[in-house]
């Protein structure tokens, strides 16, 4: 017999009912008789019942969802998911609440004051005549103190704008001065490490040195010297962002990287100058304009030449090109890059050109179109020496030989902020640099005719005014350097100085290190004598050499050719020079192979030379008798015939007559 199976009913739970109280004991036994007729309605009848599979399952969902919509509920803090039932507000409650919050609660006391101080007015002016004496001064007052406050409101504008000038001019470090000797020609390239620790400069005699400032004295002197690129002129220098490699622009085609003490790391390839399309060629095949390294790649870095050509390569190891930029007139033709750089996020690149325009590009889209292009930004023909973003990336400098500088927002790139005019400028790698918080523009002029030092001058960014000048030197000024972590201005010159100028408590470390160690004079080493061993039986490979006074060891080497360097001694014997007494030629060959390469003395007489060997060769036949030995023993010699020809003319004798 199959029975089915037996589950329970269906439990009602209602959460959000609250528990009933019993009225009285009187109602209690109906209020359960009441109850438990709902609660059998509600459930089917009650009890205990057979179900199916499905009614099962679908109760069980039921009562989960309920339990789950309670915890959401609470979690939430609402009461229902039902209709949103409008809210009830007291009118008057808030009206009350109004007044004792609300804002003008002052003014309103302030209002009768006012009243009776307006009233006290119409009186006064409703007076016929003059006024008495006490009257008039005290409206004088009122007057002079209503203009007295509109004067101070524009006066205190100016002030904050002074105030603001005279705050930036106190953020120049330039209160003290260090000079550093390069050397005596023109320094043309400048870069500082990005931990401050060291500096690198480059000139136009092909010299380049390094600075380290926790190893210098006050004497001011570079650890090392060398030159990169033998016959070139050292046109750019920059850091990476690591600070463990230099990037080296010269004169040259090819730039140079450089590791932190001046150790060769990679050479760029140089492309062929005979093919005619630049983006086939492996690298640039004219004269290098400027480069810099990207903003937080230590392996890439961009260059510009005069081949019209700007050039990212990747890598220390391939020395390949990655992208190859051409940089375009106004009617598509070829012009030259004369300076590059990298905004702070590398998402552009932007390049001076000598045709006076500033062209942009998206490093994240191809490089065939230009992002921004302004054509005449600077003079036609004169190039733009620097190009540079600001610290925040909304702003450019650029520096001309057109002696202007200019100031773009990259929101609005056809026209420029400001310009600044009279910048004299000799040279091509003239720069300008922003302040480390984009408040000043920063910028030195080349020494004109009429002046005895060459300025270094500081523009507002904001005003566009002039907030310090300060004469630096003699000669000209090529590169501007404020460094951010140093807080320190290093300016190059003409005459192969480089001028640090610091403050003494807003900059750290940098020349401040060096400044406060004395120079010192270096000591002669003591030399310490070494005590011979004498050892008479001692084999000739261990022996060792008597001791011998510095003169005659010096003689004994001037006598050796390999110390001394003794250059090869001229030729006094051979013939025909080196090459015929070493036997280069067939006929040297063919002398010394038959005995004969024994020298003649030029003032013996040759005839007499050969009649020496006739006695020997008419006894002792070397050259035709032995050849015909064998076949021809005996000479047979051909005879004289009859000849057709006239006999010689005999000279006439006095018989002939």
């Amino acid at each position: 017999m199959q029975r089915g199976k037996i589950s329970f009913g269906k439990i009602q739970l209602n959460v959000n009912k609250a528990p009933a109280e019993p009225k009285a004991n009187e109602n209690t036994a109906g209020d359960e008789q009441e109850e438990s007729s709902q609660a059998g309605s509600s459930s089917g009848g009650g009890g205990f019942k057979k179900m199916d599979k499905k009614q099962m399952i679908r109760q069980i969902e039921d009562v989960a969802e309920d339990l789950e919509s309670q915890h959401l509920k609470e979690v939430m803090g609402i009461s229902g998911f039902g209709r949103k039932a409008a809210k009830v507000f007291d009118i008057n409650e808030q009206i009350e609440k109004a007044r004792i919050t609300r804002p003008g609660l002052d003014r309103n006391k302030e209002e009768p004051s006012q009243k009776a101080e307006e009233k006290a007015d119409d009186e006064e002016e409703d007076v016929i005549g003059p006024l008495p004496p006490v009257a008039a001064e005290e409206k004088d007052k009122s007057t002079k103190d209503g203009a007295g406050k509109e004067d101070s409101d524009d006066e205190s504008l100016s002030d904050d704008d002074s105030d603001d000038e005279q705050s930036l001019a106190k953020r120049i470090p330039y209160t003290h001065e260090v000079q550093m000797q390069h050397g005596s020609r023109a320094v043309l390239a400048l870069a500082g490490d990005p931990s401050g620790a060291r500096l690198v400069s480059g000139s136009i005699d092909y010299d380049m040195c390094f600075w380290d400032f926790a190893g210098m004295d006050s004497g001011m002197r570079s650890f090392r010297q060398l030159q990169p690129c033998e016959n070139h002129p050292i046109r750019s220098l920059q850091y990476s962002v690591t600070g463990d490699m230099i990037l080296v622009i010269s004169g040259n085609a090819q730039a140079k990287v450089l590791d932190r003490d001046g150790f060769e790391k990679l050479e760029c390839c140089k492309g062929d100058q005979y093919i005619s399309d630049m983006s086939r060629t492996k690298g640039h095949v004219a004269q290098l304009t400027s480069g810099c390294w990207h903003p937080f790649n230590r392996e890439q870095f961009l260059t510009a030449a005069l081949d019209g050509t700007l050039r990212i390569w990747q890598g220390l190891k391939a020395k390949e090109q990655v992208q190859v930029i051409k940089t375009r007139a106004q009617g598509g033709l070829r012009t030259n890059a004369a300076s590059c750089n990298f905004n702070r996020d590398a998402t552009l690149i932007a390049a001076g050109c000598v045709d006076g325009s500033i062209q942009t590009w998206d490093t994240r889209k191809m490089f065939v179109n230009t992002t921004h292009c302004v054509r005449g930004a600077h003079q036609k023909g004169s190039e733009i020496t620097s190009i540079v973003f600001s610290y925040m990336g909304q702003q450019l400098a650029t520096r001309s030989n057109d002696e202007t500088m200019k100031l773009w927002d990259l929101r609005q790139f056809k026209q420029p902020l400001h310009t600044w005019t009279n910048l004299f400028s000799r040279y091509d790698t003239t720069d300008c640099c922003f302040s480390p918080d984009d408040r000043l523009l920063v910028t030195g002029e080349s020494l004109p005719k009429d002046q005895t030092e060459a300025n270094l001058y500081f523009y507002s960014t904001r005003s566009y005014k002039e907030v310090q000048r300060i004469p630096v030197s003699n000669s000209h000024i090529v590169k501007t350097l404020w460094h951010p972590k140093l807080n320190q201005l290093f300016v190059s010159c003409g005459n192969g100085t480089i001028k640090c100028y610091y403050d003494e408590h807003r900059s750290i470390r940098g020349a401040k290190l060096c400044v406060v160690k004395s120079h010192r004079k270096r000591q002669p080493m003591e030399m310490v004598g070494v005590s011979q061993i004498i050892t008479p039986h001692a084999l000739p490979l261990f022996r060792q050499e008597k001791s011998r006074s510095s003169r005659k060891k010096m003689e004994k080497a001037r006598m050796d050719p390999v110390k001394s360097k003794r250059p090869d001694l001229p030729i006094t014997s051979g013939q025909g020079g080196r090459v015929a007494s070493s036997g280069g030629t067939l006929s040297s060959y063919v002398i010394r192979n038959l005995g004969l390469s024994k020298r003649v003395d030029d003032d013996q007489d040759p005839r007499e030379a050969i009649l020496k060997y006739a006695k020997d060769a008419a006894e002792n036949p070397y050259w035709i008798a032995p050849a015909y030995k064998q076949t021809q023993p005996k000479a047979i010699f051909s005879e004289k015939l009859p000849a057709d020809e006239p006999a010689t003319k005999k000279p006439k004798t006095e018989s002939d007559k």
